[in-house]
């Protein structure tokens, strides 16, 4: 059985964009201990999630994140967290 992740780990990985909490695709995976390709994969699966649960972002979009934020773990999937 895996361990908790506890909840202070969890909120780091929210983000706040544009009025959305978002967690990146990356983040989602190591979360649940997958690679971000599978959960990309199986979230592909539209019929299973809302039309909002996934927003794929432009590469320009990536780049001005990247920009704002400074960070280079940016791959352009984020999962609507509400």
């Amino acid at each position: 059985m895996k361990a908790l992740v506890p909840i202070e780990v969890i909120k780091k990985k929210i983000l706040l964009l544009g009025g959305w909490k978002v967690t990146l695709d990356s983040d989602l995976a190591e979360l649940y201990g997958v690679e971000t390709k599978m959960l990309v994969r199986a979230v592909r699966n539209r019929e299973r999630f809302p039309d909002d649960f996934m927003i794929q972002l432009t590469k320009e979009e990536v780049e001005n994140l990247k920009y704002h934020f400074g960070t280079s773990r940016w791959g352009g999937g984020l999962f609507h967290g509400g």
